[in-house]
């Protein structure tokens, strides 16, 4: 992918005979390509039940360099890896003694890194692994590279024209929502080729809501700069964590994660300050939830209004400047995620289209069945996420991964957005037409603005060349020194869709309705803003290129009439999605209550009434447990091990709830 998306370049790849972890058997697939991209001296191995039987037995339930083994006890593994000479087993996801059921539901706990000698032939161990009955899967770990070239243009306040809202009062005071025509697009617009509308339509939306904090978005890209003033107030803080500590505070498998965990590095330290950074995840993020209405920087899709918080950005940084993440720092980034209470997974990375030009790109996946056999991994913890993040008593009950369609002009999309349960995203230009660089056709589910600079290249002078056609979002100020500048790409319509959704969610939440995530997609899609009827396929899209070793200017069109019915099911449209979330949906149920001995849970009486004033509890059986009403807040203490039933009312509404106390609650919470 090209511009300012992010994309994998390489497969995993899976062996022989491989089984889900129902035992389901799979086709055996093409032999891996060992290229540039695998990280030599290591493979990630599933094992069957029995042989992690026995590394659990030996303690190897954590992952890091401290939670290792140099020895697995197996014969038949033992005998394959005494090729290796000296090597080490650790298990791919530290446990996290909160969510570890659901892991296993899902398999995970069978996946293990095995690491070796750079110099054993990689090739060999995979082969013969591949052929243990021990062995379910293996795959090559493969670095993640950024294809973009992280170019970003700065936004100079003193010589940009406002290109939005001539004759309007902006809704907040956020000096440069002037000029985020992609956010409101009033059409009194300096260039012509812009059409009012040609947004998100989020500014009526905002008079329904602005964002809340009970709901957080997981970043995967480059970490978010936690410091700039239009985010650090819009940051997830992990409460039970302590910023810079030695140890794992909230016993969740990751030391000192205070805004999120640099999973590149392996550190809690998430960084933007590198020479190479491109401030790409402070851009993407941006988009969705800077602080709005602050009387500065920019405005944000669910950034709140000011007076009250916005949804809340957690970073999963998979890059740091030079430094590729790897598959391994992607899925572990993607179980934290859902593990820490993100329901919205915004990725803006993919593999190439499977239909890209092959002389310009290296064609990937082309079908779900050859993403899937290749990717075992990968998808094992997207499914994770799908299925996991959320509560049957929350918002919504599993999780929504979008990711970016990519930047080939291919008419296929790319994986792993283009597989059915994720959402793939296509850029749009200012005037509802497709961005000339966005894939689209198979696998395109919606579209949102991307920017346009080769659209809008007339309209402009110098670096800043066709940039007004682009998106305005944050940067950390040692990519820029405004800390604000312009990005293209459907990496940077992806973050208007996970904003959309992330928005729709939270005004789910002030009205206290339950969803699941497949009913939230589906209302996505239905909400959307047809394209065509503001296309004239009778006249091509002209769109001029610089040719930089020529120094001239070469015009090129689209024949739009291809992009008819392939750019998903429209433009995402915020106020439509949030009107249909209103008629949507289940109203919340009051969630029973877990609780360790001599440990407090605390619950906000708020996401589940209307009011909470004069709000009361009683329990049942006061030997259990004893519980308050405080501010607005449930206070539940567990004082023995049992059951007791309990009655929260509030004026003229009561619900029934259980609360269950026992010694291993790893730190209370609701179920």
């Amino acid at each position: 992918m090209k511009k300012t998306s992010i994309a994998i370049l390489a497969a995993l790849a899976l062996v022989s005979c491989v089984k889900d972890n129902v035992g389901t058997p799979q086709l055996k697939p093409a032999e891996p390509v060992f290229g540039e991209d695998v990280v030599r001296g290591e493979v990630l191995v599933c094992f069957d039940e029995k042989v992690v039987s026995i590394l659990e037995t030996s303690g190897l339930t954590k992952s890091g360099p401290s939670n290792v083994l140099t020895r697995c006890a197996i014969p038949s593994v033992e005998e394959v890896l005494a090729i290796a000479g000296n090597y080490e087993i650790e298990r791919v996801f530290p446990e996290d003694s909160r969510t570890e059921e659901k892991a296993r539901k899902e398999g995970l706990h069978l996946w293990y890194r095995l690491s070796f000698g750079e110099d054993v032939p990689l090739e060999r161990v995979y082969s013969e692994l591949s052929r243990l009955g021990e062995v379910r899967a293996v795959n090559c770990n493969r670095r993640i590279k950024k294809a973009y070239s992280g170019k970003s243009v700065a936004f100079n306040p003193a010589a940009a024209l406002p290109l939005t809202r001539s004759g309007k009062t902006p809704v907040f005071d956020d000096e440069c929502l002037p000029y985020q025509w992609h956010l409101v697009n009033d059409g009194n617009l300096r260039p012509t080729k812009f059409v009012s509308g040609a947004d998100v339509n989020v500014e009526k939306a905002w008079e329904l809501c602005t964002g809340d904090p009970s709901i957080i978005v997981a970043v995967l890209d480059e970490g978010i700069d936690y410091t700039h003033p239009d985010l650090k107030d819009a940051m997830w803080v992990n409460e039970d964590e302590i910023w810079r500590s030695r140890e794992d505070n909230d016993g969740n498998g990751y030391v000192g994660d205070v805004y999120g965990y640099n999973f590149a590095l392996g550190t809690p330290i998430i960084t933007t300050s590198d020479a190479h950074e491109s401030g790409h995840g402070c851009h993407v993020a941006g988009v969705i939830g800077a602080v709005n209405n602050n009387g500065t920087g920019i405005s944000s899709i669910a950034g709140g209004d000011g007076s009250s918080r916005g949804v809340r950005l957690m970073s999963c940084q998979i890059f740091c400047g030079n430094k590729s993440g790897t598959v391994l720092d992607e899925v572990r980034a993607i179980k934290y995620a859902a593990d820490n209470g993100a329901v919205v997974l915004q990725c803006s990375w993919g593999y190439n289209s499977g239909a890209a030009n092959a002389y310009d790109w290296q064609p990937m996946y082309s079908t779900d069945e050859e993403w899937m056999t290749d990717n075992a991994l990968e998808r094992k913890a997207l499914d994770y996420f799908i299925h996991n993040a959320g509560s049957p008593d929350g918002v919504i009950e599993g999780g929504i991964a979008v990711f970016a369609g990519g930047n080939e002009s291919a008419p296929a999309t790319g994986y792993p957005g283009a597989y059915k349960d994720f959402v793939s995203v296509a850029a749009t230009a200012g005037d509802f037409t497709p961005a000339v660089y966005s894939n689209y056709g198979r696998g395109t589910n919606i579209s949102a603005p991307g920017g346009d600079q080769d659209y809008y290249f007339d309209y402009g002078e110098g670096s800043d060349r066709g940039a007004i056609g682009c998106v305005l979002s944050a940067l950390p100020f040692n990519v820029t020194p405004t800390g604000y500048g312009y990005m293209e790409g459907t990496s940077m319509a992806c973050p208007h869709v996970s904003g959309v959704v992330a928005l729709g969610l939270s005004y789910a939440a002030r009205l206290h309705r339950h969803f699941k995530a497949s009913e939230i997609i589906d209302l996505l899609y239905s909400s959307a803003t047809p394209l065509e009827q503001y296309w004239n396929t009778d006249e091509p899209k002209y769109y001029c290129k610089y040719v930089a070793d020529l120094g001239l200017n070469h015009y090129k069109s689209m024949d739009l009439s291809l992009y008819r019915g392939k750019m998903g099911n429209g433009q995402v449209n915020a106020y439509a999605f949030l009107k249909a979330i209103e008629g949507a949906g289940v109203p919340m149920t009051f969630p029973n209550v877990l609780v360790d001995v001599d440990k407090e849970t605390v619950l906000t009486l708020s996401t589940y009434f209307d009011t909470v004033a004069g709000a009361s509890v009683s329990v049942s059986d006061a030997s259990v447990a004893s519980a308050s009403v405080e501010n607005g807040l449930l206070k539940v203490r567990g004082l023995a091990k049992g059951q007791t039933s309990a009655v929260i009312s509030v004026g003229n509404e009561s619900r029934s709830f259980v609360i269950t106390v026992r010694d291993d609650a790893p730190s209370g919470g609701w179920l």
